[in-house]
């Protein structure tokens, strides 16, 4: 998909002196007392900004924190922290600037931060009267906020619209090229791994990527669901009996693509063993099984040593990897080998690797893997749906832009 890209802009000298406005994806956790306890989605901002300052722009950012009511600022609503944080990264004062919308006051080589943009009456539902005076503020509107790419609001779409400019920041744009490399043109075999607690969340997904991927990795309480259309009994385990049709459908998706280019190893690969335990409880007794040893009262908490040694010598015989998910309960230490070997399997791979998610990404976090994957991707919902084969909205109107201009 063709963007404009910032840096383009940039090294066209066309940003100097101008007004640029930064979508920026700055909605970060915070403690009851306001302090930013994770503050990577302000540091992963700091390269756009920074580029529009060093190019000599009149520099505007904005972003939306927690879930505010439109047309009710409360001091919780507030960026305030943000700026603080912001302005230790840039080393330098950035002034955060309410009732933003009828006009901002900033000179080049400055950056202000503009207030929550989701308490602006109008961004949720992309407003035109709102977008077109969003836009009236700015020669250059830059979206970099690739979390936010899934929904067209005011600030993601509407303002793209209207400016004079309408481009993709240095952080959006490693976003596309990932997902272009990993799903659009990908080095075979393409593996993909998807876990979570239920099939109901990621069957498009799946559905979505049986009809590409040559391996489909499923765990988690989405195996399980699996296993039931396999015909193995998973006990009391978390599984959605009412779609294990779907879930055939997929395995059967799966194995017709095999048939058809004469490669037996396309295929959903169900688990082998599995661990289990009678409680879900961190200190609980885990055992291993052959899932056709699964009993009634047992609870299957990760997949077995033999499944995932066999995952992870498929992974490693990979070209292109996409992960989404852990396998197991990794949070509890007699649960986490699954991922764990799934995620050494993963770094020690040649593939060009992405991931994403909250849980996979504290994965990543835990097993310290962090510069082996190729790719770490900012977004969760928008991540999902770009596996889901969905065009992203925000994307979807830079593109159009590009294509237009």
């Amino acid at each position: 998909m063709k963007v404009l890209r910032f840096a383009d802009v940039v090294k066209s000298g066309f940003a100097e002196n101008r007004r640029v406005f930064i979508r920026a994806d700055l909605n970060v956790p915070q403690a009851d007392d306001g302090r930013i306890t994770e503050d990577t989605r302000i540091r992963a901002s700091v390269p756009c900004i920074q580029m529009a300052l060093d190019a000599g722009a009149a520099v505007m950012v904005t972003s939306h924190l927690g879930r505010p009511t439109e047309g009710e600022f409360k001091s919780e609503d507030s960026l305030a922290p943000v700026a603080k944080r912001l302005g230790e990264l840039l080393g330098r004062d950035v002034p955060l600037v309410a009732n933003w919308v009828d006009g901002v006051s900033v000179a080049p080589g400055q950056v202000v931060l503009l207030e929550n943009c989701r308490v602006n009456k109008g961004e949720k539902k992309n407003n035109e009267a709102l977008a077109r005076q969003m836009a009236q503020l700015c020669d250059i509107y830059v979206n970099d906020a690739f979390g936010t790419a899934h929904r067209a609001e005011g600030t993601t779409y509407g303002i793209a619209q209207f400016a004079p400019i309408a481009c993709a920041g240095p952080l959006l744009a490693a976003e596309i090229d990932a997902i272009t490399q990993a799903l659009a043109a990908p080095k075979r075999p393409l593996a993909a791994i998807v876990a979570g607690s239920k099939v109901s969340t990621k069957l498009t997904i799946l559905k979505s990527l049986s009809k590409n991927v040559d391996q489909l990795i499923v765990g988690g309480g989405i195996a399980n669901t699996f296993m039931l259309a396999a015909g193995l009994k998973i006990g009391k385990s978390l599984a959605e009996a009412d779609l294990v049709d779907e879930a055939k459908a997929v395995i059967e998706a799966m194995k017709a693509r095999g048939e058809k280019l004469g490669d037996a190893s396309i295929a959903v690969p169900i688990p082998t063993d599995v661990v289990t335990a009678k409680t879900f409880a961190a200190d609980a007794v885990a055992t291993v099984k052959k899932t056709t040893e699964v009993a009634d009262d047992d609870m299957i908490l990760d997949i077995g040593p033999e499944t995932a040694a066999k995952l992870a010598a498929q992974l490693k015989q990979a070209g292109t990897i996409v992960w989404n998910g852990p396998v197991g309960v990794f949070e509890f230490a007699a649960f986490e080998n699954g991922t764990k070997v799934i995620a050494q399997a993963i770094a020690e791979s040649s593939a060009f690797s992405i991931a994403g998610g909250g849980d996979t990404l504290a994965a990543i976090a835990k097993y310290g893997i962090e510069k082996q994957v190729g790719y770490i991707s900012t977004g969760g919902g928008a991540f999902l749906e770009i596996l889901e084969g969905k065009t992203l909205p925000a994307i979807e109107i830079l593109s159009r832009r590009a294509a237009a201009d």
